[in-house]
């Protein structure tokens, strides 16, 4: 199946601004997500200079931004100036601070002003019920279940997703966005779960383009030339 072809939105998540000013061309690309973290890899060391690029050239597709304050008066300061920067800025607000508080309280404010949040780092389904009482029904909103992160706890995230999509079926501008994709094969997990969104890092969608319509035969080919390459450049014998 093509990239094009798979029904759910694909969500580019990175930081690189030469991958992020590639990807959001594609068609096939519905919209953008970063992260401090995928920031600070990348080398960024302005946060808003770097917000602003991006959303100089990124004009018709949600961008959703994160806000890194702990403390929840100062995330709704940061909140609403990332969401000034533009009208395609969806303020992503951590599930809680570091220190285990429930950002509820934020997130009811804010959607109730019109911001349009995404919630991030939801991993349970008592998170997804909390904050689907939070947000405002009127409001343009993303709750971010962390897939990846709930399969790397030896755990199946899709009952969470079926849990998911009926808590937010009395929110028709909420969108649910299966995050942390790990391997391809994620991205087909993500529309058979029924979420909306689901983000791809930049390594992973270059994988997926580049297998696009590839038959387990060819691949299975390939793999066996890539080991006979090895072989030969490093000169083995027996």
């Amino acid at each position: 199946m093509s990239l094009e072809s798979i029904p759910i939105k694909l969500f580019a998540d990175g930081a690189d601004l030469a991958g992020i000013l590639e990807y959001f061309k594609k068609p096939y690309i519905s919209g953008l997500t970063t992260n401090p973290t995928l920031m600070r890899k990348a080398g960024i060391d302005d946060y808003e200079k770097f917000s602003c690029r991006v959303l100089e050239v990124v004009r018709d597709k949600p961008v959703s931004l994160e806000v890194f304050s702990d403390e929840f008066s100062d995330m709704r300061r940061q909140a609403l100036k990332l969401s000034s920067l533009a009208g395609n800025v969806y303020v992503k607000i951590p599930v809680t601070n570091s220190l285990g508080e429930c950002s509820s309280g934020l997130v009811r404010d804010l959607s109730a002003q019109g911001v349009k949040v995404n919630v991030t780092a939801v991993l349970t389904e008592r998170q997804v019920a909390t904050m689907a009482c939070a947000l405002d029904p009127r409001t343009p909103s993303v709750i971010s279940v962390f897939a990846g992160r709930i399969a790397d706890c030896g755990v199946d995230p899709e009952p969470v997703f079926a849990f998911a999509r009926n808590e937010l079926a009395g929110l028709p501008h909420c969108e649910l966005l299966w995050a942390s994709v790990r391997e391809v094969f994620n991205i087909h997990q993500a529309a058979r779960s029924g979420a909306q969104i689901v983000t791809v890092t930049h390594d992973i969608l270059a994988k997926a383009i580049k297998h696009s319509g590839i038959s387990l035969d060819r691949m299975s080919l390939e793999t066996v030339k890539m080991f006979r390459d090895d072989a030969i450049k490093a000169g083995y014998s027996l």
